[in-house]
């Protein structure tokens, strides 16, 4: 990756509050993307919803049963929760306003510029497939808790293969083509659905290994799998 890159990272919520909120993680991981931003980059960062939007959302099922657009609005507000607390975190580097809608256009010299979830039917994952085009950056890292896509779920199937590199046509066939709120897949498939279409490339790799996080952000040999 060259020197002023503007670089999409959609950090899962799983990172964020796996259970209570992270506060090591987040330390961390700002330490490393102020590392970088000295260096000359510049991050988008938007957040996933998670644990947080998925407690709400497994609550009100429970109580009350929902249908797709009301579980749909629970999961943005939590996603828009993480994005406020990580706006408030790099508060020095980013205005404190973190961004709700990626078609909209702004302008800012910001070195980071945060971002939460948008309007129902659309993941993270599309928004931030939507703002790496509108700042015309290709690459985009997606932080999650797995090292990589596997071709099927390794938790049901004891001879799931990991895959370090493949196409967006042949990673499509194992996420397949339509969303749904609370989708938990390596990439959202309409988001990959557009990925293929523009030529972008994902890095899909574990948030918890920052070391590797920061091989990544250096062009260097990383753990994870690339999607191109």
């Amino acid at each position: 990756m060259t020197q002023k890159e503007t670089i999409v990272i959609s950090v899962g919520g799983s990172l964020i509050a796996p259970k209570g909120l992270d506060i090591d993680f987040l330390r961390r991981f700002k330490n490393l993307i102020v590392k970088h931003i000295r260096k000359g980059k510049r991050f988008v960062i938007i957040t996933g919803g998670g644990r947080t939007s998925r407690n709400y959302q497994e609550a009100a099922r429970v109580i009350s049963g929902l249908n797709d657009l009301d579980l749909d609005w629970l999961g943005i507000h939590g996603t828009r929760m993480n994005a406020h607390l990580m706006s408030t975190i790099f508060r020095k580097y980013s205005h404190w306003k973190f961004i709700k809608d990626p078609t909209k256009k702004f302008h800012t010299k910001d070195p980071v510029i945060i971002a939460g979830g948008w309007k129902p039917g659309f993941s993270t994952d599309y928004d931030a497939v939507l703002l790496a085009k509108q700042l015309h950056a290709t690459k985009i890292i997606n932080l999650s808790n797995i090292d990589y896509v596997f071709d099927k779920d390794p938790a049901k199937f004891k001879d799931a293969q990991r895959i370090e590199e493949i196409s967006w046509k042949n990673f499509r066939k194992i996420v397949g083509d339509k969303w749904h709120p609370g989708l938990n897949a390596p990439f959202d498939p309409v988001a990959s659905k557009e990925c293929e279409k523009l030529g972008f490339t994902v890095y899909i790799t574990n948030g918890n290994n920052l070391k590797n996080i920061d091989n990544l952000l250096n062009g260097k040999d990383f753990k994870g799998t690339t999607i191109v």
